[in-house]
């Protein structure tokens, strides 16, 4: 009967949660987020709007262009693992393929800029 009552809880809070997060996402500067927004995602926009991080547009061979938010001094590293969870949220939301290899994914493709290959993980982007 408790566990009953702690999952009932637990499901009260979670809409409470979407609700507030629903009214979040009204505001003017969150308004371009998706309606099942995550907490990540908000602080992710506030930071943009603060200037404490930057949007990095990630092209892929076939032409889609991801838009994928980091903080200002963000390394290689973080690019990859902010692009992880973009490619996952999105197919999450889009009922795609749930699980890649990403190890796979980096040893057969690469990032780069300017024709420069981001090889060095701890490289900031800013460099």
């Amino acid at each position: 009967m408790a566990e009953a009552e702690e999952e009932l809880a637990h499901a009260e809070v979670l809409e409470l949660f979407q609700a507030a997060l629903a009214r979040l996402v009204q505001d003017p500067l969150l308004c371009d987020l998706p309606p099942q927004v995550t907490p990540e995602e908000i602080g992710s926009q506030v930071a943009l709007e603060y200037g404490q991080a930057m949007t990095v547009r990630v092209c892929k061979a076939d032409g889609e262009t991801m838009p994928v938010v980091v903080v200002q001094n963000a390394t290689v590293l973080e690019l990859k693992k902010a692009l992880r969870r973009h490619v996952q949220l999105r197919q999450a939301r889009q009922g795609g393929a749930q699980h890649l290899s990403w190890k796979y994914i980096w040893r057969t493709y690469h990032l780069t800029y300017a024709g420069e290959k981001l090889a060095d993980d701890r490289k900031k982007l800013r460099e």
